[in-house]
């Protein structure tokens, strides 16, 4: 899979675009819980007032404040603050100004303001505990009075004290003790709760605070979710172009390597494996990649941050929770892989065999409805195809337990979270916005989990595709272009020797060629002629180097084809195949497919090639259609302009590959003498079944068993060889065979 990931190198800016968007988007959401924590906790709890000292404060309060400091040996607070002028303005805002003095903090750097935390927290916490159990006495402005003021006994936190024998000072430093073995967010409620009892005496709306507080947060909140959808957005955006293009890069790569194979290759994948390689396991890869960023950028962040966060707050005692669900994921996520993996394996091959057996019910239904064997091909479909439907039931029906296994898990630790937290919240180690912000962490971190999950899902099947996709590309051609290409000899133009040449199939038992050698000159024609199966074929394809030959060597004018480039060698032969093959697009198209020829001279090859009748008898012409395979034409008509298609391309040697079984006796006469206008300084080599196509050439090859037995004229291979005679009588008639030999 690493392999063909390399691939994307030419998308690396969108690559780092995306990296860079994902760690945006998860930097962000990793934020929203805290922002949902302060919400609650601020500005729902504790109005809005985020620190645990007031910001306006009267003269009463701040000499309590400074009074309790004395006691402790702290310092006083009343230099961290400024009188307020009593102004209307002031006045308006702050009603007790008129009878009190009204304080306002100072501008204060950030070691001036943990100082005064320091120095206002406890003292704070005393006074909102002492308001509720106070004597209608109160503490008064002046601290010499303060002596004679009592502290109640409080029973709900544990400070309970008899004032009677114990003096102010002691019961305020017996507190303070007290105090300080109560967490540090119930001390800061505690002192928060005083400087809302502060801000309503002195006339100050809490419930502004609170809404000025919420609206602010929540519109940070609506940003960062604003950020988040924007980079979701771009981020699938561009994931997906990444994947379309490497898909593009791939099946370019695999076409071109494809191009470069020879029969050997083709047979060793099969047409139909080759197929869904370049289609389906390419889907596969890019399914994967559309993905990955998201699993292996984003899902990782989120987690680790989510972790990170929780381990950087002060609640602890729920981190089990986590671990377990961790845990409780990871052994899903095994047994699942372990258990789908092999037929992840099985799902390719499975898609292979069913794209083989549609290819060839579809081309041969001809046969198939000649023969009436409908049922039996029915049958045979339903064998692939229930075969694959049974392997993808299973691992759909494995995969299908994967989420809901996922989502209980999700809410059996959300309910486990809440029962765990809400026994924190009734001991006063953690606020409700604390815990909220810890469930919020723990689905993202889950979620994450979710997301590696999915990847699990598609990760095996693309992995398989992967290893198919890289044995096509890793297959090495068995034909290659020589290092260093040697220039053809310009004198013999079209010469061909066959030099000793045997040949058997790579996955052949026995030789198909034995000790074969002769030689077709330019301005003859050269016929092979022989009874089926004896290596006709199978000779005029080692011309062109479609297989390459076992042992011995062909040259075309002086030069062995393996030292010649198969572009420059194929140039020089006009190949016709056995099976006349036409691409779809119209008759102008397939003719000028290998060379693009002008007009006159497309309509002059068709003349040669005798297509030009049936083609001007077309309503279209030239421009009519041609079907894939050119199944819309009739057999003859697919090997005329399969010729006219070789003529086109003006090349030094002809190879019919009996190219003329489907026409008539007069047509291939027309043609053939047509050609021997068009061809006298061409060399030809013509593989034929009938007499009457290759009587008159200079040279008649005759193969049996895939060795030559017989070689020369018509009428000396009449006198020496029998195989040939045999072959001539069966053909022509009495007449015609006694003319031919006089």
């Amino acid at each position: 899979m690493i392999k063909l990931l390399k691939y994307i190198k030419e998308s690396w800016i969108a690559v780092i675009v995306v990296v860079l968007l994902l760690c945006i988007q998860a930097t962000v959401d990793l934020k929203l819980p805290g922002y949902t924590s302060q919400i609650v906790n601020v500005g729902i709890q504790q109005a809005g007032i985020e620190e645990a000292f007031p910001e306006y404060a009267g003269e009463e309060l701040l000499n309590k404040i400074d009074y309790i400091n004395t006691i402790c040996g702290n310092a006083k607070v009343s230099s961290y603050y400024e009188l307020l002028e009593k102004n209307e303005e002031n006045i308006k805002k702050y009603p007790l100004i008129e009878t009190e003095n009204i304080y306002k903090l100072k501008e204060l750097n950030n070691e001036e303001i943990n100082s005064l935390k320091t120095l206002m927290e406890k003292p704070l916490m005393l006074l909102a505990m002492s308001n509720s159990y106070l004597n209608e006495n109160k503490l008064s402005s002046d601290a010499d009075n303060l002596q004679d003021n009592k502290l109640l006994n409080n029973e709900e936190n544990n400070l309970s004290y008899e004032l009677e024998n114990i003096s102010i000072e002691k019961t305020i430093i017996e507190a303070s003790k007290k105090i300080e073995n109560q967490p540090d967010t119930i001390i800061k409620q505690g002192a928060i709760e005083q400087v809302k009892n502060e801000y309503k005496r002195i006339g100050i709306d809490i419930s502004d605070i609170s809404f000025k507080y919420i609206l602010k947060t929540g519109g940070m909140m609506l940003v960062m979710a604003l950020i988040s959808m924007v980079s979701a957005i771009a981020i699938m955006f561009l994931s997906a172009k990444i994947a379309a293009k490497l898909g593009r890069i791939l099946r370019n790569k695999i076409f071109k390597k494809v191009l470069d194979f020879s029969t050997a290759e083709f047979n060793k994948f099969s047409t139909a494996s080759l197929i869904t390689r370049s289609t389906n396991d390419i889907q596969q890869i890019q399914s994967l990649l559309a993905m990955i960023f998201r699993t292996l950028v984003y899902a990782p962040i989120m987690a680790i941050g989510g972790i990170t966060m929780i381990l950087q707050s002060s609640n602890l005692s729920m981190v089990w929770t986590i671990a377990l669900s961790i845990g409780v994921i990871i052994l899903i996520l095994g047994v699942l892989f372990i258990t789908t993996m092999p037929k992840f394996k099985l799902m390719q091959k499975l898609i292979d065999r069913l794209n083989l057996v549609s290819r060839e019910i579809l081309s041969g239904i001809p046969v198939i409805r000649a023969f009436n064997t409908q049922k039996k091909e029915e049958k045979r479909f339903e064998e692939a195809n229930h075969d694959l439907m049974k392997n993808s039931l299973f691992v759909n029906n494995a995969m299908s337990l994967m989420f809901p296994a996922m989502m209980f898990v999700m809410q059996a630790v959300m309910v486990l979270i809440l029962w765990v937290g809400a026994g924190n919240i009734n001991d006063g180690v953690m606020q409700v916005g604390d815990m909220m912000a810890f469930i919020q962490y723990a689905m993202q971190i889950i979620m994450s989990f979710l997301f590696i999950s999915m990847l699990s899902i598609v990760l095996p099947r693309a992995s398989v595709s992967a290893n198919r996709i890289n044995e096509v590309l890793n297959t090495e051609p068995q034909i290659k272009d020589p290092e260093n290409s040697k220039k053809i000899d310009k004198k013999n133009k079209g010469l061909v020797e066959f030099k000793n040449v045997s040949f058997k199939y790579p996955d052949g038992d026995s030789e198909v060629l034995d000790d074969i050698s002769f030689t077709a000159r330019p301005g003859e024609t050269t016929a092979i002629i022989g009874s089926t199966g004896c290596g006709k074929s199978t000779l005029v394809n080692l011309i062109p180097r479609f297989y390459d030959v076992t042992s011995g060597e062909i040259c075309i004018d002086g030069v062995n084809i393996k030292d010649i480039k198969q572009s420059e060698l194929r140039g020089k032969i006009g190949f016709v195949p056995q099976k006349g093959l036409l691409f779809s697009g119209t008759i102008e198209s397939n003719i000028k497919y290998g060379k693009n020829i002008s007009d006159n001279e497309m309509k002059k090859v068709a003349e040669i090639a005798q297509a030009s009748d049936f083609i001007e008898n077309k309503e279209e012409k030239y421009k009519s259609e041609i079907s894939q395979g050119g199944t819309n034409v009739s057999g003859g008509q697919r090997q005329r302009i399969s010729i006219a298609r070789a003529l086109a391309i003006d090349p030094e040697i002809f190879v019919f590959d009996d190219s003329f079984s489907a026409l008539d006796l007069k047509t291939d006469k027309n043609l053939r003498d047509a050609l021997a206008k068009e061809t006298k300084n061409r060399t030809s080599i013509i593989v034929a079944q009938r007499i009457s196509t290759i009587m008159n050439a200079e040279q008649i090859i005759v193969l049996d068993d895939g060795k030559i037995i017989g070689k020369g004229t018509h009428n000396e291979l009449l006198e020496t060889c029998p195989t040939y005679k045999e072959i001539a009588i069966s053909q022509l008639s009495e007449d015609e065979l006694n003319r031919k030999e006089v």
